[in-house]
């Protein structure tokens, strides 16, 4: 039976990465956006508020600590746009999230894969670097999209056939840049990655999967490929990097996009793909069953996501430990952690719910562990 190693990610009580931007940060970059200041301006206010939640992280007991994803507007875009080749559009592709209020549009900028994907310079070295000097007793993680994500949204269609009449050269320079920034960031010292990748919860639901046939995409299969450029991307990681990735089906203001349980993509996602822990998604009946799980080898940990960050009523330790516990008769309780089912903030907007009440959760979290696994 494998064990956890106390000193290494995922830990008993992690969390995804973002975090309620406070308003002083927000005011601050509505006024950068108006012209009204200065981008030295902005930088020492996103400091100063980095550090002080890097502090609240630490305060609370976590293990681990993000720059709460400060520096960003949204979880994927800031990353991706930053790749060369990749350009920014505004193209019409309405997302529809739902909660239980109703449904929300959501038209955000799209992109182009215009030129050949390469990796320019390391993504978000400097917000990296400043975390790694602000953390004092947890260990500093950087969350960045996966592969997929640059793909999922615009398929094929989003790929310019001049740049890439062959496919799977685009998939090749894909995986190089993303295998170029995990070997660059090892070099500045990140132990911790995480790769965010909605695509493999969203494919489970039939319907998302439907939409990708439609567009002239594969979707009975995109999560295998998926899987295998990760790997690719993953092939030279450092050594002393543990790497996890974590999935939901949509985070934006409290709502969400998709549905279904993570039956369809276990066996190839928990025995094909090359991460060390699995942060997914198990805070409400769209999750589904715990059944899944039973496809996780010796090797590898799930951290279950039972905590929702998409409203402010905190959960019960009772539940929470009788969600764990149905949890392990399907996975070894040695290799299960438990977390927020997704970030607080997925983008800069935030979701329906105080800061006191975010820490709250944390704290909650923390706790159970400390009593569940010791």
């Amino acid at each position: 039976m494998t064990s956890q190693n106390p000193q290494l990610p995922p830990y008993r009580a992690d969390h995804v990465g973002s975090l309620l931007r406070p308003k002083e940060l927000l005011d601050a970059r509505a006024r950068h956006a108006a012209g009204e200041l200065g981008a030295d301006e902005l930088r020492a206010i996103e400091d100063s508020s980095i550090r002080d939640v890097v502090r609240m992280q630490e305060d609370i007991g976590l293990r681990s600590a993000t720059d709460g994803e400060f520096r960003r507007s949204s979880w994927h875009m800031d990353f991706i746009y930053q790749l060369g080749g990749v350009s920014k559009v505004q193209d019409e592709l309405k997302v529809t999230f739902h909660n239980a209020e109703g449904d929300l549009e959501f038209t955000p900028s799209g992109l182009r894969v215009d030129g050949k994907i390469h990796l320019q310079d390391p993504i978000f070295a400097d917000a990296f670097g400043f975390l790694k000097d602000t953390t004092t007793t947890a260990t500093p993680k950087l969350t960045i999209p996966s592969p997929s994500m640059v793909h999922y949204r615009g398929g094929q269609a989003s790929i310019d056939p001049d740049v890439y009449p062959d496919i799977e050269e685009f998939w090749t320079d894909l995986s190089a840049a993303y295998a170029a920034q995990v070997k660059a960031l090892g070099e500045l010292g990140c132990t911790y990655l995480q790769l965010d990748d909605t695509s493999l919860a969203y494919l489970n639901d039939p319907s998302q999967r439907q939409m990708i046939d439609d567009r002239g995409d594969n979707g009975e299969a995109l999560h295998v490929k998926y899987i295998r450029q990760i790997n690719a991307a993953l092939a030279g990681r450092p050594r002393d990097m543990r790497i996890t990735t974590h999935m939901c089906r949509g985070n934006f203001r409290s709502s969400w996009v998709a549905s279904g349980g993570y039956d369809y993509v276990a066996d190839e996602l928990f025995n094909q793909l090359q991460v060390d822990g699995f942060f997914m998604e198990f805070d409400d009946e769209r999750s589904g069953t715990f059944e899944p799980l039973r496809y996780l080898p010796k090797d590898k940990f799930v951290v279950l996501g039972l905590v929702t960050t998409k409203k402010g009523a905190l959960e019960t330790k009772d539940f929470l430990k009788r969600r764990i516990e149905e949890a392990s008769k399907y996975a070894p309780l040695e290799q299960l952690c438990l977390s927020p089912q997704c970030g607080f903030s997925s983008t800069f907007e935030g979701n329906d719910l105080s800061r006191d009440e975010q820490i709250a959760k944390l704290e909650l979290i923390v706790e159970v562990a400390q009593e569940v696994w010791g």
